[in-house]
C-alpha cells in the first residue's frame, strides 16, 4: 500500500472514528431523566404525572423513587417501555420539550408568563396553566390571531391590559406555568374564553358553552 493510501485510509478512518463520537455525544445529550436527576423538566413531568394521577408527591424538582413509580405507571398505561427513566419516548408522550422554554422563544415564555399573572395571579396552579392554554387555543383557532402577541394584544380580549394588571410585578409561579402550556398542558379543555362570573358584565360571555370550572374561572369553548 503507497503513503497516500494509508494517508487516505488513516484520514477516513480518523473521520469515521469522529462521526461516532459525535453520535454518542449526541445520544448522551438526548433527553433523559432517571432517579437522581434534577431540575426544571424534572417539576414539569412532576406536575404533569401529578395532574394526571400518577403522582402523589412534591413538585421539588428531584426525581426520587416516587417520581420513578409514577412514570413506570404512565409508561405502562400508555405503551411505553417500563424502565421508570424519562427518556425522549415517555417526554414525548407527556408532551414535555426538553427545554425550559418548551421550545418557544424566552420573549414567548415571558410574554405568556405576564399575561397569566396579570389575569390568573391568585388562582390555583392549573388555572393559571390553564389561562395561558387559551392564549395558545386562540392561536390556533380561526377567529383569533395566530401570534401570541396578536391574542394578547387584540382590543379588548384582556381586560389586564386596560386596568394596569398587565404591568404588574409578575409572580414567580407564572413563568413555569407558561412552560407548561407551551408544552401542551391544557386543564382547561380546549378553552377559548374563560371569566370570572363574580365580576363578568358581558351577558354573551354566559352563553358560551362551560367546559370545565377551575378556581374562580369558568372556562367556555
Amino acid at each position: 500500500m503507497t503513503e497516500k493510501k494509508k494517508l487516505i485510509l488513516a484520514l477516513a478512518v480518523l473521520f469515521a472514528v469522529n462521526i461516532l463520537v459525535i453520535c454518542l455525544a449526541q445520544s448522551a445529550l438526548a433527553a433523559s431523566y432517571q432517579r437522581g436527576s434534577t431540575g426544571t423538566v424534572v417539576k414539569q413531568i412532576q406536575t404533569k404525572l401529578k395532574s394526571w394521577g400518577y403522582y402523589s408527591g412534591s413538585v421539588d424538582g428531584v426525581y426520587g423513587s416516587a417520581t420513578e413509580a409514577a412514570v413506570r405507571a404512565f409508561q405502562k398505561k400508555n405503551g411505553l417501555t417500563v424502565d421508570g427513566k424519562a427518556g425522549p419516548q415517555t417526554l414525548k408522550a407527556m408532551g414535555i420539550s426538553d427545554s425550559t422554554a418548551a421550545g418557544s422563544s424566552g420573549g414567548d415564555v415571558a410574554l405568556l408568563a405576564r399575561l397569566i399573572s396579570a389575569e390568573a395571579r391568585g388562582e390555583p396552579y392549573v388555572g393559571q396553566v390553564a389561562v395561558g392554554a387559551v392564549v395558545l387555543n386562540r392561536m390556533k383557532h380561526p377567529s383569533f390571531p395566530n401570534t401570541m402577541s396578536g391574542v394578547i394584544y387584540q382590543p379588548g380580549a384582556f381586560s389586564c391590559l386596560q386596568d394596569g394588571q398587565f404591568n404588574r410585578p409578575v409572580a414567580d409561579s407564572c413563568y413555569q406555568a407558561a412552560r407548561d402550556a407551551l408544552n401542551g398542558w391544557d386543564p382547561s379543555g380546549g378553552a377559548i374564553y374563560y371569566f370570572n362570573p363574580a365580576t363578568a358584565t358581558s351577558k354573551w360571555i354566559w352563553s358560551r358553552p362551560l367546559l370545565v370550572v377551575i378556581g374562580k374561572h369558568r372556562f367556555c369553548a
